[in-house]
């Protein structure tokens, strides 16, 4: 099978991950929960693995990295701590429906900073003309619809500006492109960690500038536990339960070979990978590709449409074929209505640091076959 769906979850990962979770499942236990070998072997890979997420995303302390179960999970978190019912909140024409849900859950006057696809000033003037009385913002790094990078530094500093906390997806943006948390001056950002950090499912990942979040779930900490409020104090106010430890030995190890590469090297690949592909399709009046004139404005996502194809057909043409994508809108209703494509959808292929030339060549020529 040829894996080009790496937006959804990296199939393809690092040997190390697999064997880290093992090794964790085998000689791991709870961290904060004793004092004994297993439980201090869990606690130190913990703070490892939050060191090396603060030293990534430049974050100041490592406390503030906090470990959930999903971006989803750390969006429900950010948006529960900021937004309050009836309060107006400024979100990109391209947010997924782990924003727009909960906002909509919460009661949120929310606005639509809708822009032209692939167009950063359009974005920023968006965001400039409904920022002033907002009391909140939210922004995707990188579209996961159109693997569009959004122009998120000049965003955060409109935000700053008009003194209103900005929340940050950056679902399909970290482990390729970079975000500099402190930098930013953001309120919080949220990430998975099975996609582009390449750690295994289940595990996500919040960053955090509030001193004192409100917390989304409330239970055992392994700290303070004769009160029977949640801990004043970071990560532990945001992380009842047990955590995750195979999963976040897993996501370090992602880290760990992340670190070796770069992101930089990784997105410079995905981008020659998506190049390479578009150029193979370019020339077919079949296919509509959405593909930015300028490359900085995208990663290594690439959407497409096929003349006379339903995109859930062409999906299930190419699985046949050994090629696995995603078609239709993607969890981003919005970011196809601001795109234009709502009503079919689209076949997205997304890319990863494991994918070849020749699997992209293949994948190419399978398109142009159903558009015959």
């Amino acid at each position: 099978m040829i894996y080009l769906d790496c937006a959804a979850t990296s199939l393809q990962k690092p040997a190390s991950v697999r064997y880290a979770v093992s090794d964790a499942m085998r000689t791991m236990s709870s961290p904060g929960r004793g004092g004994y070998e297993s439980a201090m072997a869990a606690a130190g890979m913990v703070l490892d693995c939050r060191t090396a997420l603060a030293d990534m995303f430049c974050v100041s302390a490592p406390e503030r990295v906090i470990f959930t179960s999903s971006a989803t999970h750390g969006l429900n978190i950010a948006i529960n701590s900021l937004v309050k019912p009836g309060d107006r909140v400024v979100i990109s024409g391209y947010e997924h429906n782990a924003v727009w849900r909960p906002l909509y859950g919460r009661g949120a006057d929310i606005r639509v900073a809708a822009s032209q696809l692939f167009r950063p000033e359009a974005a920023m003037d968006a965001f400039r003309r409904l920022l002033p009385g907002a009391n909140a913002a939210i922004c995707c790094q990188v579209s996961n619809v159109f693997g569009y990078i959004l122009p998120l530094e000049e965003i955060a500093a409109l935000c700053r500006r008009a003194g209103v906390p900005l929340i940050v997806d950056a679902a399909q943006a970290a482990g390729s492109v970079g975000l500099d948390f402190d930098g930013l001056g953001c309120a919080f950002a949220a990430m998975p960690g099975h996609k582009g950090l390449l750690g295994p499912q289940g595990t996500g990942v919040l960053l955090c500038r509030e001193e004192q979040p409100r917390p989304l779930l409330y239970g055992g900490t392994g700290s303070v536990s004769e009160s029977v409020e949640m801990p004043d104090f970071l990560p532990d106010r945001l992380e009842p339960g047990t955590h995750n430890v195979p999963g976040i030995a897993g996501l370090l190890a992602g880290l760990e070979w992340l670190g070796r590469r770069t992101p930089a090297a990784v997105l410079a690949h995905e981008r020659e990978l998506a190049a390479a592909f578009c150029d193979i399709l370019s020339g077919s009046d079949k296919i509509r590709l959405f593909r930015a004139a300028d490359p900085s404005c995208q990663a290594g996502v690439v959407s497409l449409q096929i003349k006379g194809v339903d995109c859930e057909e062409a999906a299930e043409r190419l699985a046949a074929r050994g090629i696995a994508v995603r078609a239709g809108l993607h969890c981003a209703p919005l970011a196809h209505q601001t795109a234009g494509t709502l009503r079919a959808g689209t076949v997205r292929f997304s890319f990863s640091p494991f994918n070849t030339f020749s699997e992209v060549r293949y994948a190419a020529e399978q398109v142009l076959s159903l558009g015959v």
